[in-house]
């Protein structure tokens, strides 16, 4: 793993980033050499250089937003070309504004239709290399966990996808006096070293997976390998670098307050404020078609009496609550009871405007005012409904630290978790909002709005 601005990344990952980079910005000096080796005569006459790497940028991007490089994402070879090759149009479509804004990088539609081409068979040769090589037990970091009881068991259900991670399980070491909920074939029995045990299996990392540490850790062993270089994580901060979220099972206060991040302050904040208004100006630019003509569409429907747009309240940053507002995707007595509800697979309430606007997250658009108005930033835990955070409050721990921060129009959690409709999907939502919180800037932001994208093509959890 490598830190980069608070995330942690798989090093064969920033490989594969590097590697596709170079391919696009040598596929753009292939391009043009090629095109001058048959017509012996080329009309650029600027620098290539610049045009490489903004197409090697615009293709990174392009490939982030398609779910290219993250790191739950399934090695499946025809889902792999669909994606490369949509990224592909992508990026595309954007260099040919970029070409129009801008005609002194334009080297020519000849030499850039086979720096394109070039540019595709090299990175998907590139990716199915990865996609064969990522696997491979030689890539993988070497992990004994220390303990055998619910602790530990969080990691073994992580192996039921070992393509996921980049790590295998050489064992869990079971300690005296340690209940044991594992099955046997899973755990080094109770008695056996930990020092043989670490140099037998030539382990990389150990994970303190101990449900109860009074029971006394082999401190001087332990020690011992870490100053031999062996990595020493406690469970809370392996989920953290593996899973990307923050298991609540795993996490105490004292791990909370001597943990980096969590933090703010004026220079975050104002990035932050400044990020938001940018992306999602931007966003209205794009989008304005979209929504005018969601508008006429649910006016189409219910009638011009019938409101278009839906006023909820929702709790903010700090715990104030606001009036989000979303497109009008329900029947207008949805609620008539005035009874709140989770919303549910196959709603019957949601209109059939509704079920569209629903599955591409058009409903959403409106929330860009939100976010001028500061009641909201482009990216943060998405906001609930006072009601419910009542009742979440009191079942879950810690669900109070998601205001810390406003809520927003995406969010990580979006990313990794479907659509959450009972307070099980609430706790689990929590576990990726939580490590927003900790884990929140510029990058990361940036990330999740590329991510976003991929959501809304492949209309990943919607309901």
């Amino acid at each position: 793993m490598i830190r980069i601005f608070k995330q942690y990344i798989p090093r064969h990952f920033i490989l594969l980033v590097l590697a596709e980079a170079l391919i696009c910005v040598a596929a753009m000096y292939a391009g043009k050499e090629f095109r001058f080796s048959l017509y012996k005569s080329t009309t650029f006459k600027g620098d290539l250089t610049i045009t490489a790497l903004l197409f090697a940028a615009v293709m990174i991007s392009s490939m982030t937003a398609m779910g290219l490089y993250q790191r739950r994402a399934r090695n499946d070879s025809a889902g792999t070309i669909v994606r490369v090759v949509s990224s592909f149009l992508v990026a595309v479509l954007v260099m040919s504004l970029v070409f129009y804004s801008f005609p002194d990088l334009f080297l020519g539609r000849g030499a850039f239709g086979f720096a394109v081409l070039f540019a595709l068979i090299g990175v998907l040769i590139a990716r199915f290399l990865f996609m064969n090589l990522a696997g491979q037990e030689a890539l993988k970091r070497r992990i004994l966990v220390l303990g055998t009881g619910q602790h530990a068991k969080h990691i073994a259900d992580m192996g039921v996808d070992p393509k996921r991670y980049g790590f295998r399980v050489v064992g869990f070491l079971k300690l005296p006096g340690e209940e044991s909920v594992l099955s046997e074939d899973k755990y080094i029995r109770q008695g056996t070293a930990l020092s043989s045990v670490v140099a037998s299996n030539d382990v990389d990392e150990i994970v303190v997976a101990l449900d109860d540490r009074r029971i006394g850790l082999p401190l001087h062993e332990i020690l011992d390998w870490k100053m031999r270089g062996v990595e020493i994580v406690d469970l809370a901060t392996f989920f953290e670098k593996e899973a990307q979220m923050l298991k609540l099972e795993a996490m105490h206060p004292s791990w909370m307050i001597f943990s980096d991040g969590f933090n703010g302050g004026l220079l975050t904040d104002s990035a932050k404020r400044g990020f938001d208004l940018f992306a999602s100006s931007l966003l209205l630019a794009v989008s304005w078609p979209f929504m005018l003509g969601t508008a006429i569409a649910i006016l189409i429907e219910s009638g011009i009496k019938a409101p278009i747009l839906y006023r909820q309240y929702r709790v903010g940053q700090h715990g104030k609550p606001f009036q989000v507002l979303k497109f009008r995707s329900m029947r207008v007595d949805a609620e008539k009871d005035g009874v709140a509800r989770w919303a549910q697979q196959n709603d019957d309430r949601v209109t059939r405007v509704g079920r569209v606007i629903r599955a591409t997250r058009l409903d959403e658009l409106p929330q860009i005012f939100n976010v001028w108005r500061g009641e909201m930033s482009f990216v943060g835990p998405r906001p609930e409904r006072p009601e419910f955070v009542e009742e979440l409050r009191k079942a879950i721990p810690y669900y109070e630290e998601r205001h810390r921060v406003k809520p927003g129009i995406t969010g990580w959690a979006q990313l990794c978790y479907p659509y959450g409709a009972s307070v099980e999907d609430a706790l689990r939502k929590l576990e990726y909002d939580l490590y927003y919180v900790k884990n929140h800037n510029i990058f990361l932001d940036f990330i999740i709005l590329l991510q976003t994208a991929e959501v809304i093509l492949w209309r990943v959890g919607s309901r």
